[in-house]
């Protein structure tokens, strides 16, 4: 079938809550994806850094299939052999007690949303139903009723109500209003991404963090950091609040954790906070299934030798010197923290769908958000010079069209 067909037959029978574009992939290695067509494009996206290895990373595909052989589920009814091991390295490597294991990264929001009112009401004594979130406008994540509740984007808030109550936003990056508001004994955390992912990889200013720890210390409410996009090496540090030296008390993990195999995702906290939960009160089917489980353990293990972090941090370096020669040239701001970087297209340019289609057409992959941006994620076993074809290729795609 051709681009075109399978484009069409698509468009008849799934529902239209996506647009992508207008490329059909078939197989892909490393950075390197092959459409129907047979045409190679780079991909710079890593499916939103689900896929920080690459596509197909022969470790983590060497974990699946010896895995596939043995077990893959048995629900949480019954424990596997895969499971405490998984747990107890994923806990090491983010210096943390505790992990829950789920599947996708709003599942781990959503826990995290539940723990944290449980907590609030058993360890702080404020009644579940009068708890409160602290949130930051711009912020994004997932698609859930509760989660779409607290977010100010339109596109994903509106025709969605009734919405679910327990939350405050505050300007994202303005610690002065966060500390406000976490000074109410009704809040029981703030929710937090460490870089704002969706919103066009906002990195906060140096001090941000470090006062927002300090002020949830001061209040003690739990910090919260939802890490599924910034989290395991895609900043150059196992998490974004490495770069920040902030610890916080609950940490969200998906994406990247599945190898780009499967969805894992996963709550890491200290027995203090994540020992709440009793049997009965939270769980999954498939959350922490053996598969999963022994994706998951090569991806930490591979994590733990600390290579993919300085790798990322080394060709973030690469990457941010060539976007940044691109400002004036089509680019009116860039931003940027390891592989990870978002990209302001001038409007005389055209928008940032319509660059990321001749970035298309150049074969790049390439995905926009909010209109003028543009968000680079490559996989970090991209090479410099991989990195020097997706730019070149961007160079061309911002020239402007008269």
């Amino acid at each position: 079938m051709s681009t075109a067909a399978h484009l069409s037959l698509a468009a008849a029978h799934a529902a239209h809550n996506y647009a992508p574009l207008p490329v059909v992939a078939t197989h892909a290695e490393g950075v390197w994806v092959t459409d129907v067509e047979g045409r190679r494009h780079l991909d710079f996206l890593a499916a939103y850094s689900a896929l920080n290895f690459g596509h197909a990373h022969p470790r983590i595909l060497a974990a699946a299939h010896a895995q596939l052989d043995r077990l893959t589920l048995v629900s949480r009814a019954f424990s596997h052999d895969r499971f405490g091991p998984f747990c107890a390295a994923l806990a090491d490597l983010v210096g943390k007690d505790m992990v829950l294991p789920m599947n996708t990264g709003a599942e781990a929001v959503e826990t995290g949303l539940k723990l944290a009112r449980l907590w609030g009401e058993k360890v702080r004594g404020v009644p579940s139903t009068e708890s409160i979130v602290v949130v930051a406008s711009g912020n994004f994540h997932g698609r859930t009723t509760t989660i779409i509740s607290f977010s100010d984007d339109p596109v994903a808030h509106d025709g969605f109500g009734p919405w679910t109550p327990g939350f405050r936003m505050v300007p994202y990056a303005d610690a002065a209003a966060l500390a406000a508001a976490v000074d109410d004994p009704r809040v029981v955390a703030v929710l937090l991404e460490p870089v704002q992912g969706e919103s066009g990889v906002i990195v906060p200013p140096p001090d941000y963090l470090p006062q927002v720890r300090a002020a949830c210390t001061q209040a003690g409410v739990l910090l919260i950091a939802d890490e599924v996009q910034s989290g395991l090496a895609r900043t150059g540090r196992t998490l974004a609040c490495d770069h920040w030296g902030v610890s916080p008390d609950v940490v969200l993990l998906g994406k990247a954790l599945g190898g780009g195999l499967l969805p894992v995702s996963a709550v890491c906290a200290d027995d203090d906070v994540l020992g709440v939960f009793q049997p009965g009160q939270h769980g999954s089917t498939f959350g922490g299934n053996p598969l999963a489980c022994a994706v998951g353990l090569e991806v930490v293990t591979m994590l733990s030798e600390g290579t993919w972090q300085a790798r990322a941090a080394s060709l973030g370096i690469h990457l941010r010197t060539r976007l940044d020669a691109l400002v004036g040239e089509g680019l009116t701001e860039v931003r940027s923290l390891g592989l990870w970087a978002g990209v302001d297209v001038a409007p005389d340019v055209g928008t940032g769908r319509q660059v990321c289609e001749r970035l298309l057409s150049r074969g790049v992959l390439a995905k926009d958000t909010h209109g003028q941006t543009l968000r680079l994620a490559p996989p970090l076993v991209v090479t410099p010079d991989e990195i020097d074809l997706a730019m070149d290729a961007l160079a061309g795609s911002l020239r402007r069209r008269r």
